[in-house]
C-alpha cells in the first residue's frame, strides 16, 4: 500500500484506483460503524480517496498505511456527525446490499456475526470489532486510531466478542 500511496503522490491516477479496491470494504464498513447511514457511509468512502490523492504526497511511510487511510475516514466520518447529526440504524436489507457485505463477509457465518454486531453491539464496540475484523488492524493500532487506551480497546473488544458469541449460541439454541 505504501508503493500505491507514493504512486498516488506523484499523479498516478490508477494507484488510486488500485488502492480503493484493496481497502474499500474496510473503509466503508468502518465509516459505516461510526455512521450508521449507508449513504454517509459511501460519500465518506469516496470523499476519504479524494482526500489521500490529494495528500498522498505529505504521506510519510512509518508502515501503517492503512491506519493513515482510516485516520482520514474518520475525520470525515465524524465531521459528517457534526454537521449533520445522522445516526440512524441501517435497514438490514440495506446492509446486505452495501459494499461491505462483499469480499471478507461472503461466508454466511460471518455476514451473520457482523449483521448480529450492527445491532448488538454499542458504538465502540462495533468499531472496535469492525476494525480488528474487517482491516485486520491490531489492538495497539485499534486504540491508538480510535483515541483510547489500550486495555479499553481490550475490555470491549472481548465484551463485545462474548455478546456475539452469547447470541449465536442462542441463535442456534446452544446452551451453555
Amino acid at each position: 500500500m505504501e508503493a500505491l500511496i507514493a504512486d498516488i503522490a506523484a499523479g498516478d491516477r490508477a494507484a488510486v484506483g488500485a488502492l480503493y479496491e484493496q481497502t474499500k470494504t474496510a473503509v466503508y464498513g468502518f465509516a459505516l460503524s461510526i455512521l450508521k447511514n449507508t449513504a454517509d457511509a459511501e460519500d465518506v468512502l469516496q470523499d476519504t480517496y479524494v482526500r489521500v490523492w490529494s495528500a498522498a504526497g505529505g504521506y510519510r511511510p512509518m508502515g501503517k498505511p492503512m491506519a493513515w487511510i482510516l485516520t482520514i475516514a474518520r475525520n470525515l466520518a465524524t465531521s459528517v456527525l457534526r454537521d449533520r447529526s445522522k445516526t440512524t440504524d441501517i435497514p438490514e436489507e440495506d446492509w446486505l446490499a452495501s459494499p461491505a457485505a462483499e469480499g471478507p463477509f461472503e461466508a454466511t457465518e460471518q455476514r451473520m456475526v457482523l449483521n448480529a454486531a450492527m445491532y448488538a453491539l454499542s458504538d465502540e464496540e462495533r468499531q472496535i470489532v469492525m476494525l480488528h475484523a474487517v482491516t485486520g488492524l491490531k489492538h495497539v493500532e485499534i486504540a491508538r486510531l480510535l483515541s483510547l487506551p489500550l486495555p479499553t480497546v481490550l475490555s470491549k473488544y472481548s465484551r463485545a466478542k462474548k455478546k456475539l458469541q452469547n447470541m449465536l449460541k442462542e441463535e442456534n439454541g446452544i446452551a451453555d
